[in-house]
Order: C-alpha cells, then structure tokens, then sequence
C-alpha cells in the first residue's frame, strides 16, 4: 500500500470539487487508514471545456473535453482516481482506464429556474431561455416552439449569475447538481421525464481509475451502488449504439423494478419537430444488451433529419 495519500483529480468548479469531497469523505468512513489528516488530497486539474467557455461543445470537440486532461493526469500517475459526473463521460473509455465506481444515483431530473419563479408553461411567449445542451433545447422546442433558447456556458454558478443579472428569463438545469449545491430553494418547476427525458447518465456520479490499480478498486468497492451502475450501464449502451455526440441530441432513463429494468430512450431532430421514442425491459443482469437493442431500434431507419447520413 503506498505511503503517500490518496490523490482524487476533480475538475476545479464548486460542483466538481463537492463531488470529489463526496468521495473523499466516503472512502474516510469506510476505510478508518484513510481518515488521518492529509491521508486523502483533492488535485484540482484545469480541462480545457472548463478554458474554452465561448464556443459550444460540439464545435470544440464534445464532452470529453471536460475528462481529458484528468484521464491523462491518471496515465501519468499524478492522481489515483478520477471523479466525474457521469454525463461527461465518453462512452468508450481510453484503453487502460476504468469506471470503477457508481455511486447511489442522485434525481436525474431536469428543472426550469426561472426569473420571479415561473413554470415552463407560465413563461411568456419568446422568452429566453438559457441552455446549451442540444437535448434540453430539442425538447425545449418540441413543448413550446415559441421559446427563444440561448446558449450559456460556464459553471452553475456562472449560469445563476447570467441569470440574475437578467441575461436570460430561465434556465434549464440539472436538479442534482442544485441539491448538491444547497440551491434547490431556487427551483421553479421540476420537469418530468415525459417532458424532459434526461441527458445519459444524469444524476450519476462515477469513479475512475488505471484499470489494473487493483488497490484504488478495493479502496472503491464499499462505495459502489450495482443498481445505479446496471441504469447508466444500459444507458450507455443506448448512446453507444447510436453513436452518440453532442451534435445529437439523445436523451435515455432506466429504472429498476425488482430484478426487471426498463430503458427508455429518446432521439430527437436538433429543431424539435421530430423525434423517436422507445422503451424496452429485461434482466437487470442483461442492462448492457438492453441498451443495445433500444439503441439499434432508435437509429433503424433514422435518417439526416436526427443528424445520420
């Protein structure tokens, strides 16, 4: 075992560093050798999405932009273990890495904050609504064409503060990462899964590691949730299949009923005028075939409209 302390890499943002104190803490509680001072070290590394805030994603490179620099700081044995948000991962792992971890799932929801508190349905005709996820915006639209989306980049803080400063009439955000900032009470309507299917992974939070570091996985072992890892699992699958990117949008939730999962999954036109939905069940043991299935259902016919050739 080394005699050094635990090295977490963690993008710097207020989000990012909470949930790598989350882990941190956790791996505390569960490991009593871990809990001395200076036993655990958060290493805050600097990724280019988190540098480049005004150009979309997708015109950058996509979302990996805000792993790479982590992914390579766990090559390079600077840091032991990476925390992500689930979401931001790609769904093909560099050779050589692993997920490690899940942890508990939190509420994967989307909500809408909105200037004196509206609702989605309350907001006034050609309001501005600040997002810059392709699937927020495609569904925004499918439910009121009439909106004016926005695109915003930066934190969640930065985005509140757009906000406040009177930049956009609402935002459309994730409901975890506001619960895990303590700002929930900013919340002006929760959007359901009907209205708005969440981004991939959403609400999850994962741990990554040198797929051979049979330390750190033991380490992570006590932390790792099967149910929530089987969800983001068959979700993932889904993206996979659909070759998914953030130039389309794709949208996918699974839920655990007993031993059964159910997938549904959601590819829609980047203007909102057309989309495929479906859902399939199985085996939570077969989570990775499921999403699979749904996904290759969902891209069987698709054509330029949905963003294939």
């Amino acid at each position: 075992m080394p005699t050094r302390p635990l090295r977490i890499g963690t993008r710097g943002s207020p989000m990012a560093l909470y949930q790598a104190g989350l882990v941190g803490d956790r791996l505390r509680a569960a490991h009593p050798s871990l809990a001395a001072d200076g036993a655990v070290e958060l290493v805050a590394i600097r990724t280019t999405g988190d540098r480049v805030q005004n150009r979309q994603l997708a015109e950058i490179g996509g979302k990996g932009l805000f792993t790479k620099e982590i992914e390579e700081a766990l090559f390079d044995d600077r840091i032991d273990l990476a925390v992500h948000s689930l979401k931001d991962m790609e769904t093909v792992l560099p050779a050589g890495l692993a997920i490690a971890c899940v942890l508990k799932r939190d509420d994967p929801r989307d909500v809408l904050v909105a200037q004196g508190g509206a609702g989605l349905a309350a907001l006034p005709r050609g309001a501005r609504v600040g997002t810059v996820s392709l699937r927020r915006r495609a569904q925004l639209l499918r439910h009121r064409g009439d909106l004016a989306i926005v695109p915003v980049r930066g934190n969640v803080n930065t985005r509140l503060g757009k906000l406040a400063a009177g930049e956009f009439d609402a935002l459309v955000l994730a409901l975890c990462g506001l619960e895990r900032l303590g700002e929930t009470a900013l919340v002006s309507d929760i959007l359901p899964p009907e209205l708005m299917l969440p981004a991939v992974g959403q609400g999850a939070i994962a741990v990554e590691c040198r797929a051979m570091d049979d330390w750190v996985r033991q380490l992570l072992a006590p932390l790792h949730d099967p149910a929530s890892a089987a969800c983001v699992t068959a979700e993932r699958a889904m993206l996979a299949a659909l070759d998914g990117s953030c130039r389309t949008p794709i949208a996918g939730l699974a839920t655990i009923d007993g031993d059964r999962l159910s997938l549904e999954g959601l590819l829609l036109a980047p203007d909102g005028n057309d989309e495929r939905r479906g859902r399939i069940a199985g085996a939570v043991a077969d989570a990775e075939a499921i999403g699979s299935e749904l996904g290759a259902q969902l891209r069987r016919g698709a054509g330029p409209e949905f963003g294939f050739g």
